[in-house]
């Protein structure tokens, strides 16, 4: 018999991704799930051509998915339903709230039904705008409960102590990713994140937007890195019961980032600078000492090269030519 695998989120960025890996396993059968508030059926195109691939649209945070005949004898759950972006997350507070909370809780009373193991991906964010760099898994946060970003935050804080009250009470195997900035060429040209912000205005020769001085601080992991982490985390039984930090712990300012996306995309963008937005971190960069000794993971791609792939095949998607210009296709 396949190992029946759920995989929620499965038509977001992480989650296709994530499904694209896990179906090239013979021996799994992947079970998506997607409300497709952004997620995009699109990004599951490949997995659709696959036997080992089933998609329900359904909305976690709802008690009746527990009950769903096709989750019957599941043993991995993948819990990466969730907006992500600012953009997406203060559009939907409410949703955010919902999926993070309820829909947590519904797919650990599934995985308590049926003893399966549960990776639940949190986020660096529950660190807020941290006054401690890098930030270990110890470290508590300094969060505002109040304000645009808290929706996105809190109820990512409140998913993980549900996690450790599954665990606690029911030994529920379930494992916490504290994910910090993924990238790749997967992430929606309209997503709203930095990184998917600069490459779209650079090629397209618009104004890159930095937002406060540009000296706050990420790190980003490319998606391939990030997507072996959470695999390895499934796998690991001694990541049971566990929360580990899930990203590069190279740090760049984010004036750097815009002028080497410029750089990159041989671009002749200008870059100019707007007002920062309310609560945004000043510094982000995970401590993996956990992941490396847990794991035996750290991430391989460095930026630059990510950044070139990232960039290419924006490229190819949007239209765009060699020499910068738009194509035209009959």
């Amino acid at each position: 018999m396949p190992k029946k695998i759920i995989v929620t989120g499965a038509a977001g960025f992480l989650g296709s991704h994530l499904v694209r890996e896990l179906v090239k396993e013979k021996n799994n059968f992947v079970i998506g799930v997607d409300n497709l508030s952004t997620g995009l059926l699109s990004n599951l195109e490949e997995a659709f051509n696959n036997n080992n691939f089933s998609f329900i649209h359904a909305d976690v945070s709802q008690k009746e998915i527990i009950g769903h005949r096709e989750f019957k004898g599941v043993e991995e759950i993948y819990h990466l339903a969730s907006p992500a972006s600012p953009k997406f997350y203060q559009a939907f507070p409410l949703e955010t709230i919902a999926v993070n909370t309820l829909g947590t809780w519904n797919m650990l009373e599934l995985a308590k039904r049926n003893r399966a193991k549960v990776l639940y991906t949190s986020t660096s964010e529950v660190y807020g705008d941290p006054e401690l760099n890098p930030q270990t898994e110890q470290y508590r946060g300094n969060v505002n409960t109040w304000g645009p970003r808290a929706c996105y935050d809190e109820s990512k804080r409140l998913g993980e102590v549900l996690c450790y009250e599954y665990y606690r009470l029911y030994q529920i195997p379930v494992k916490v990713a504290r994910i910090f900035n993924t990238y790749s060429a997967g992430l929606r040209n309209d997503d709203g994140r930095v990184i998917s912000n600069f490459v779209v205005q650079a090629i397209q020769s618009k104004d890159i937007t930095v937002y406060g001085d540009g000296s706050q601080t990420r790190s980003f992991c490319y998606v391939d890195d990030t997507i072996k982490a959470l695999l390895l985390m499934m796998e690991k039984e001694e990541a049971n019961g566990q929360i580990i930090n899930i990203g590069n712990p190279q740090e760049y300012k984010i004036i750097d980032l815009a002028y080497l996306i410029k750089k990159l995309a041989v671009s002749d963008s200008r870059i100019i600078f707007k007002e920062l937005p309310e609560n945004d971190p000043k510094i982000r960069r995970p401590a993996i000492d956990k992941a490396k000794r847990i794991l035996g993971w750290y991430p391989v791609i460095d930026l630059e090269k990510g950044l070139r792939e990232t960039i290419r095949v924006y490229k190819e998607k949007m239209g765009i030519s060699k020499n910068g210009e738009l194509r035209v296709e009959n």
